[in-house]
This record gives C-alpha cells, sequence and structure tokens, in this order.
C-alpha cells in the first residue's frame, strides 16, 4: 500500500512520494510530510548485519512507496559509492564523552552529502513516473553546506539546471570557493547582499509564484528544490540514525532495546527532525538534543514554547546554523499539533507577518523527547580545544556547539545514557577556525596552507575536496541584492 503525503497548511493536499519528491514545496506553501508514520520491518539484529546501504534500502522502502524495489536500490548504489572516501559511508569514531557520528566523507565533506547524493536520482526517476516532460530547474537557498553539495549532485544530470542562491559574506572562505568553482553547464552559483534567511525567503517567494510558475511552463521549466524541505533530503537522512544504532548493536557497545541520546548541531531543523523520525520508526532514543549556536531561536523556542526572529542576526564560526527561521520545525510543530494543518498553518502565518509565534500547552506536551542547548562562541572553540585535549580527536565548529551543548548536558543532568554527537562537517571545511581554538600561533591566510597545518595537528589526510579547490578557476561570480533575485532566474533561463 501506498505512503501517502500531506501539507502541513492543507491536510486535502494530498500527493505520493514522488510528487511530493517532485514538487518539493506544497502549492500552499506547506511541506510534505507522511500521512502516517511507517516502523521498521527487520528487527535490529538483522539490520546489524548490513551495510549503509542495504539499510538506506530497508528505510527508505517504507517512505518511498511508489518507488520500485529496483528503482529504490538503483538510486542507493549510484548515490553511496566511491565518492565517499570511505566503505562506511558514515563512521563512528569515539571521543572523550561521546560517540561521534561522521557524515563528511562524501565529496563536499559536510552531511549534506548523505542526502544531495541520492536527491538527483529520486528526482529524476519521480520525473519519468510522473511523466513529466520540462526540465526541472532546482532552485535552492544555501546556508554553507547545501549548495556545494547540491551542484555536485545535479552537475550535468540530464533534464536539470541548478540555481544556488547564498550569503556573500555569510560562508567560509572554503565554502564560497566550493561553489563559485563548481563545473557543469547546467549549475549557476549567485551570491546576495543579504543573509541565509534573505536567500531562503527569496527562493520561498518564488516557489509560490503562481504567474512565474506559469511563465516558466511555458518556457519548458519546471521548479523544484533541493533544500531540506525536500521530502527527498529527509528521508535518506533517517538512514543514518538507524545505522548508528545498528553499528553500536553490532559492537555491542549497547544492550538490545537500550535507548541512546543524539546531539545535533541545527540550523534549519531538518537534521534533527530526521532523527526524530528515526525515533518514531522504532529507533530507541532516549533524548534528542538540539543544539544552537548564538543564533539561539531553537534553545529558545524549546525553552519557552515561543519562536520568535524578532531579534539581532549574528555571523559566527559556525555560519550553516546562522538560521533565524528554521523551516523544517513546520514540519514538527504539524506533528506535535496532532495533524492539524488549519493550526500550522495559522502559526506560519503568525510567523510570516509578526516574525513570533507562540505553541499551546497541549503542543507543548509533546514536545517531550526534545532538549534545546547553546553555545556562544568561546564555548565553541573550547570544546574544539577540550576534545582534542582529551582524546586528540578534531571537530569542526558546528560539531563542536554539540560537544559544547552536550557537555554542559552531563553536568547539570548527570545522564550516562550512551551518546552521539552529529558531526556534520570535516574539520578541514573551517581550518581557520579550527586552528585558532587549538591556539595555534601564526595562522596564515591561505586556505591551502591551512590545511597543511592542521594535516600535522590530526595526523589525518587533506581530503580531495580542498585539494581540488586549491587550483580550480572561479567559473561563477554573480552578486545581487535580494530583491533582483527573480530577475536573476529569469536571465539565467532566458524568459525575460
Amino acid at each position: 500500500m501506498n505512503l501517502m503525503y500531506r501539507s502541513t497548511r492543507d491536510s486535502k493536499n494530498r500527493v505520493t512520494a514522488s510528487q511530493a519528491v517532485l514538487q518539493g514545496l506544497s502549492p500552499d506553501g506547506g511541506l510534505f510530510v507522511p500521512e502516517s508514520m511507517p516502523v521498521l520491518t527487520k528487527s535490529m539484529e538483522e539490520l546489524s548485519g548490513m551495510d549503509y546501504r542495504e539499510i538506506a534500502y530497508e528505510v527508505m522502502k517504507l517512505f518511498l512507496t511508489d518507488y520500485t524495489e529496483e528503482e529504490l536500490k538503483d538510486c542507493i548504489n549510484k548515490a553511496y559509492d566511491s565518492k565517499f572516501d570511505t566503505p562506511e559511508i558514515a563512521p563512528l569514531k569515539k571521543g572523550s564523552e561521546a560517540y561521534y557520528l561522521e557524515l563528511f566523507h562524501g565529496s563536499t565533506i559536510a552531511f549534506k552529502d548523505m542526502a544531495l547524493s541520492i536527491l538527483p536520482h529520486l528526482l529524476t526517476k519521480a520525473a519519468k513516473k510522473n511523466n513529466v516532460k520540462e526540465d526541472i530547474v532546482i532552485l535552492t537557498a544555501t546556508s554553507g553546506d547545501t549548495g556545494k553539495a547540491a551542484l555536485a549532485g545535479f552537475a550535468d544530470v540530464p533534464g536539470t539546471k541548478i540555481i544556488v542562491f547564498y550569503p556573500k559574506d555569510g560562508v567560509s572562505s572554503v565554502q564560497e570557493k566550493q561553489m563559485v568553482t563548481q563545473k557543469g553547464d547546467n549549475t549557476y552559483v549567485v551570491g546576495i547582499k543579504g543573509n541565509f534567511d534573505d536567500a531562503q525567503t527569496g527562493v520561498k517567494l518564488m516557489f509560490n509564484d503562481k504567474e512565474l510558475a506559469d511563465r516558466l511552463k511555458q518556457s519548458g521549466y519546471l521548479f523544484s528544490s533541493a533544500n531540506s524541505i525536500n521530502i527527498g533530503r529527509l528521508v535518506p537522512q533517517i538512514v543514518y540514525y538507524v545505522y548508528t544504532y545498528a553499528t553500536l548493536y553490532k559492537k555491542k557497545q549497547i544492550e538490545p532495546g537500550e535507548k541512546i541520546n543524539f546531539i545535533v548541531p541545527t540550523g534549519n531543523f531538518g537534521n534533527i527532525l530526521a532523527a526524530y523520525y528515526a525515533k518514531q520508526i522504532g529507533v530507541p532514543v532516549n533524548q534528542l538534543i538540539c543544539a544552537s549556536n548564538e543564533n539561539k531561536v531553537l534553545f529558545d523556542f524549546f525553552q519557552t514554547g515561543r519562536y520568535d526572529k524578532n531579534r539581532p542576526f549574528v555571523l559566527t564560526e559556525s555560519p550553516s546554523m546562522d538560521i533565524l527561521v528554521s523551516s523544517n520545525l513546520e514540519r514538527l510543530i504539524y506533528h506535535i499539533a496532532d495533524g492539524d494543518s488549519d493550526k500550522t498553518a495559522q502559526l506560519m502565518k503568525a510567523l510570516t507577518t509578526q516574525g513570533v509565534y507562540d505553541i499551546t500547552d497541549s503542543m507543548k506536551l509533546n514536545l517531550k523527547g526534545f532538549l534545546g542547548g547553546w553555545a556562544s562562541a568561546e564555548e565553541t572553540r573550547a570544546a574544539i580545544d577540550r576534545e582534542f585535549k582529551e582524546s586528540g580527536y578534531v571537530i569542526d565548529t558546528h560539531t563542536a556547539v554539540a560537544a559544547s551543548v552536550y557537555h554542559d548536558y552531563v553536568i547539570n543532568t548527570k545522564d550516562q545514557t550512551k551518546s552521539v554527537i552529529v558531526s556534520t562537517a570535516s574539520p578541514y571545511k573551517f581550518s581557520k577556525s579550527v586552528l585558532e581554538a587549538l591556539h595555534t600561533e601564526n595562522v596564515p591566510e591561505d586556505d591551502y596552507e591551512q590545511a597543511l597545518i592542521l594535516k600535522q595537528v590530526s595526523k589525518t589526510v587533506i581530503p580531495n575536496a580542498v585539494e581540488e579547490i586549491r587550483t580550480a578557476p572561479v567559473v561563477h561570480k554573480r552578486v545581487c541584492e535580494t530583491a533582483e533575485m527573480q530577475r536573476v532566474v529569469k536571465e539565467i533561463l532566458k524568459i525575460i
């Protein structure tokens, strides 16, 4: 039986999984969520004997029910191949206080590779399934990592174009270089004079513009999204939480049914939402700890039940988390409202018009199992230094936010539950910040020289992603004001 998807803002909007992947965003502006939550059909004993690809199939078949076994396995095998530098795909490493789930072994050395390696294959199969004749235009906003991972995934994929908007002064030097040096005749990168929330809002406005959609269709194009608002991004992320538990079980680090904590550095809320979905389908989870940097809108939400984006935007050394509008939280709001799409739509309208909303007491009760924490810049640097001193393991600035939050959590709660910190990026992506946190003197300005020093310090190999951009020419030079985003898209697609 097919699992159908509903919009968070109008439950009458029902689509199949492949249609949800294709559309990205519901026409009413809502996000697609599964009508019911499936459960794992294999025991943890069985899953522990499988590799990453096999577990991916066991998880994804539950959510993407209108894809055939052959189609899903083809997508999985094309995604999780030699572009990952380890056969484990997502290794688990033991740190001083917790395990680290390394999600940065793909071609762009960040966790977005885990989902964006497979999304192009899911999307092109969805287009064939639904008899789509138009070329698909992937329109996306990035706070740093999604952009490069999406560009790499969609580069030269037939029948697609991809346009990525990023905050010109709001990503790391390595992140920007990775994007602006991207090859591919169908790839376009645009820096905007604004922050990530401005970029994301501009993209959403274009998705909801009916007149623009009509003009696109007349020109042979159809918009879709590679952001984590696309259910085709979210479902592959559930996999690595199941895989993590199965790996700990296999290594006899946990007893059957023993609950574990996940600590997730969080910006747009997709990664931790995938952990929540993993819990719903049967992974034994104790606490989901949402770790924020100084843009702590999510921490305040979990503390008070009020989501308030009306606050100063802080540029930090963990730029992928510099977000004040966490789009995927809308899915959680829908779930804790017990599937009330009218209530969800009302709260999202309040966020758009007033920048703030309050959830009800019953919704607060449904947040049981979630905790929020945040780390300042100083605490983040201290976490990098502490982990290296205690275990010799080097973590990046985003992972360090989660490590700091977890360190405080253990001190305050004395909770001895086995815990996994989700490591979302390679330290080489933020070499300068990491080296400074480790009190390295005279850190050079050149990215590659920084990487060479980090190699000596960490005793690890410089990833291919860093080696590649060293001499790669800049091919994308567009920069625009936020208000010009739609004009730039029309220009790129030649529909002015």
